[in-house]
């Protein structure tokens, strides 16, 4: 489905990141792997590597804006083009308005939003002169509901989702498909935020089972078929579209 394509895959180095690397892979993409911690990365593309694949993991910072756009140039200059970005990078902080720090709060707004605003303007003009290209941007069902307790998760990842329905609005006709991913629960440390929130391990298990309709958490891989589609031509009249992959939860 993706021979011949180049993608770069930001947090690559575990969880939906790497299982949306590993399947974008596995379908004939040339993954650049990065992650802020460059052994994570480099573990990822050695996993593509050894299952036959073609990648490359590098370190990225997503809070360095000259990192990011310098690391899109540098592939577009390495490789040609650039047909694929996903933009995977976040953070999630528990908490109302009054637990919150105005600090926190720009803490994940720089990289629940900003981040994915600088590797999407960056990789524009590289897709425009290939004439398209697919940008997924990882928000959350976080993004098309509301959380308790979650002020700074739930704002930054509503802006997400409205920052890639603006931009899939002005580059359509260009060719240039934005698409977000809402995943629900997945079993993965960045779990972590609502698992201190619910009191524990066990307390955000019941939840699990009782309050999301399928009983139970995503596996990282089911979210990667989601990225494999938005990423692929099988969604190539698809853009603006907030892909909620969460179990029914939203309901």
């Amino acid at each position: 489905m993706l021979k011949n394509r180049v993608a770069l895959v930001t947090a690559a180095g575990s969880g939906i990141g790497r299982a949306g690397a590993l399947t974008m892979a596995r379908e004939g993409a040339n993954v650049i792997v990065t992650d802020l911690h460059v052994g994570l990365a480099e573990e990822t593309a050695e996993q593509i590597r050894a299952a036959g694949g073609q990648a490359i993991g590098l370190a990225l910072d997503m809070r360095d804006d000259a990192a990011v756009e310098g690391m899109i140039n540098r592939i577009a200059r390495d490789q040609r083009r650039l047909d694929i970005l996903h933009s995977h990078a976040g953070i999630q902080i528990e908490g109302t308005a009054e637990d919150v720090s105005p600090q926190q709060m720009d803490d994940a707004w720089a990289l629940n939003v900003r981040a994915h605003f600088v590797a999407a303007r960056a990789t524009i003009p590289v897709m425009r002169a290939q004439g398209g290209g697919s940008v997924i941007v990882t928000a959350s069902n976080s993004g098309c509901q509301y959380d308790r307790g979650m002020v700074s998760y739930a704002t930054t990842k509503h802006a997400a989702v409205a920052m890639v329905k603006q931009m899939a609005a002005d580059y359509a006709r260009e060719n240039i498909r934005f698409n977000a991913l809402c995943p629900g629960f997945v079993d993965t440390p960045f779990n972590a935020g609502f698992e201190t929130q619910m009191g524990g391990r066990a307390k955000l298990e019941s939840y699990i089972a009782d309050s999301i309709p399928m009983g139970r958490w995503a596996s990282v891989e089911e979210i990667a078929e989601g990225i494999l589609y938005l990423a692929s031509d099988r969604s190539a009249f698809v853009t603006g579209l907030a892909l909620v992959i969460d179990g029914g939860e939203v309901l």
